[in-house]
């Protein structure tokens, strides 16, 4: 993963615990990175391994942390210069996700290693989609379910949405229903 998802991790775990919750956090994962560095890659399993120490030593599941993220995550791509190419994939929330694989082939002109998830919408309505979200990555289907909720609270809009299909149960890709209103 590219040094901004970490960036971001770290940057989520020192405004709302603080800078020695994340040297704790950065000792327990056995990562030694000082600075990382935002176009850089680094290896998956450093990212895995943050997440699994913030888990032990915040004593939350880690499915609860990459929730969290995935909200943190809406914010901070925003603020680190993203939010503009964010602004032009969408006007409301449905618009936004129907247009995510497109924004992500726009942010692999600035990433050329990036590995995007794909993101598909289906039976779209007034009020609901299902979106249908394929990765190589396991895990980070929590990580959806925040990005979704943070993606609510950008578009203003209510936002309920549930895992409906799992690729840990099986199933070939991961599912969500999403419901929304327009607030």
């Amino acid at each position: 993963m590219y040094g901004l998802v970490n960036k971001a991790i770290q940057d989520m775990v020192c405004s709302r615990f603080g800078e020695d919750m994340w040297r704790t956090i950065k000792q327990k994962a056995e990562v030694d990175v000082e600075v990382f560095i935002s176009m850089e890659g680094y290896p998956d399993d450093i990212t895995h391994r943050l997440v699994r120490a913030a888990s032990v030593v915040l004593n939350l599941p880690p499915s609860e942390i990459m929730q969290a993220f995935g909200e943190f995550w809406v914010q901070y791509t925003s603020q680190e210069g993203y939010g503009e190419m964010m602004d032009m994939s969408g006007d409301t929330l449905p618009e936004f996700l129907e247009n995510l694989d497109n924004l992500h082939a726009r942010v692999g002109v600035s990433f050329p290693k990036l590995q995007p998830p794909s993101f598909e919408c289906s039976d779209v309505d007034e009020d609901a989609l299902k979106l249908h979200y394929r990765s190589d990555r396991e895990g980070l289907a929590p990580m959806v379910l925040g990005l979704v909720k943070g993606l609510g609270t950008r578009f203003d809009t209510e936002v309920e949405i549930t895992q409906t299909q799992s690729r840990d149960n099986g199933a070939e890709h991961d599912e969500f229903l999403v419901k929304y209103r327009q607030q």
